[in-house]
């Protein structure tokens, strides 16, 4: 079985869940692995799921995915035997993922049960012993590599047999780390956005007004100002304000909330429609103004806490530790993180915003920049001090430089070597039955060797 596989297994198992749900007017198995079958049409649902994404489809298309699925089915198969725990929280927060995913790709949770045919409770439902399967899978498969380790000898070894002229090219990259404050509005501007917020509500109650207009007119929130204001919201969404989530779900359909605060600033809360642990809401955000007086007495709090870093009487994670109001960074050191989800802090320079790159033009590794005022994503005006932790030049990949990026990669090798040895004991144990439409698969050889294998 190709290494490759390994890798999309699970990527494949996750985007063509939504074409599993379709009616197929007729369907035939076409493999057996223990008590668990696959199906033609998944298989074709597949192939029409990558086409629709635009996903280059190789000509032994068919023969891949069927082994990917024989490989997730045999992996399913042991981790009942290991009795691997899956709760049903970890299905349900999956599912919902891929059903805002879905939302997203279309458009609106209508456009989503007119695409599939059914209601997104249907769709659910349909979805979880898919959901199941890919859970048990990996939590298989993270277990068989558990104790898969790389030394330096193997890293080494690793790095000398990839080809000089294959070897990466980095361009320049960059650690940056930063210590950002909050400046704090007065308190005349924060009763101007209350005062603001609370009018807003009585010109919508009386009429006047609708909600929408206003949220398009004057919110704050740059997410939703062009929607008026709509959101569509989960209970059980981690990304969402606590504090919103609560005071949403306490209103009843057509009700408005009154002004309340969050980390974000001041809102107002309309909830459209209610089902369960869905929410239609729109909302206005004000954000109160901050003045050039509270932005210069922060930029003189940080300019104590630059001059602190330069005595050398503090270091940058105690100062970030201490002091950052960040989120995003101040549990990392203070470094900025890639915006990908893959937690790495090494950016190259268009992975940085316009003013973060203006400041860090003539800043050496070790210096710190002046106090600054940027805006950040939300809209909010902060000031910060940077710190270029690292730089690399543009170079060929070497030990010297990306020993990290280079054992990252020889371990994953490792791991999928451990996986690939796991099928090959494995296989022979399982009863296996391909469709004769698919033996002639090159891909299918592995499998046919099983000497339990019953020709058809």
């Amino acid at each position: 079985m190709k290494k490759i596989l390994f890798s999309l297994c699970f990527a494949t198992a996750a985007f063509t869940l939504f074409a599993q749900t379709k009616k197929v007017v007729a369907d035939k198995i076409i493999a057996t692995i223990g008590d668990k079958i696959i199906l033609k049409s998944e298989i074709d649902n597949s192939i029409s799921d990558m086409q629709r994404q635009n996903i280059s489809i190789p000509p032994n298309a068919n023969c891949l995915l069927l082994e990917q699925a024989l490989g997730l089915k045999a992996l399913v198969l042991q981790a009942e035997i290991d009795s691997i725990p899956v709760s049903d929280e970890e299905i349900d927060g999956e599912i919902d993922n891929k059903i805002r995913y879905f939302v997203n790709m279309y458009g609106s949770k209508e456009v989503v049960e007119q695409i599939a045919g059914k209601s997104l409770f249907q769709l659910k439902e349909d979805m979880r012993p898919s959901f199941r399967e890919q859970k048990l899978a990996q939590g298989e498969r993270d277990k068989i590599v558990a104790d898969v380790r790389i030394t330096p000898e193997e890293v080494k070894a690793y790095y000398d047999s990839i080809p000089k002229d294959s070897l990466h090219f980095w361009e320049s990259q960059l650690e940056v780390g930063e210590i950002v404050i909050y400046p704090k509005p007065s308190r005349e501007l924060e009763n101007y956005a209350i005062d603001q917020l609370n009018e807003y509500k009585k010109e919508v109650e009386n009429g006047s007004k609708k909600f929408e207009t206003l949220a398009s007119l004057f919110s704050d929130d740059p997410g939703s100002k062009d929607n008026g204001g709509r959101y569509e919201i989960n209970r059980n969404e981690k990304q969402w304000d606590p504090v919103f989530l609560a005071k949403a779900f306490s209103l009843k359909d057509g009700q408005i909330s009154n002004v309340f605060k969050t980390k974000f600033g001041y809102h107002i809360i309309q909830m459209v429609s209610k089902n369960g642990d869905d929410a239609v809401i729109r909302h206005i955000l004000k954000i109160p103004q901050i003045s050039s007086v509270e932005i210069n007495e922060t930029k003189q709090r940080l300019d104590s806490i630059r001059s602190k870093l330069i005595a050398g009487t503090i270091d940058f994670g105690q100062a970030v530790s201490k002091y950052s109001e960040d989120e995003n960074s101040k549990f990392t050191g203070g470094r900025i993180a890639k915006k990908d989800g893959s937690g790495s802090t090494f950016l190259s320079i268009d992975e940085l915003d316009k003013d973060l790159v203006l400041m860090l033009k003539d800043l050496k590794v070790g210096e710190y920049s002046q106090p600054t005022e940027f805006t950040d994503e939300s809209g909010k005006k902060a000031v910060r001090i940077v710190d270029v932790l690292t730089r690399t030049e543009p170079h060929r990949e070497n030990l010297k430089d990306d020993y990290d990026k280079v054992a990252q990669r020889a371990l994953e090798d490792k791991k999928n070597q451990a996986l690939e040895d796991w099928f090959t004991k494995k296989i022979p144990t399982f009863y296996v039955k391909i469709a004769d439409d698919y033996k002639s698969c090159p891909e299918m050889q592995k499998w046919e060797t099983n000497p339990s294998t019953v020709q058809k």
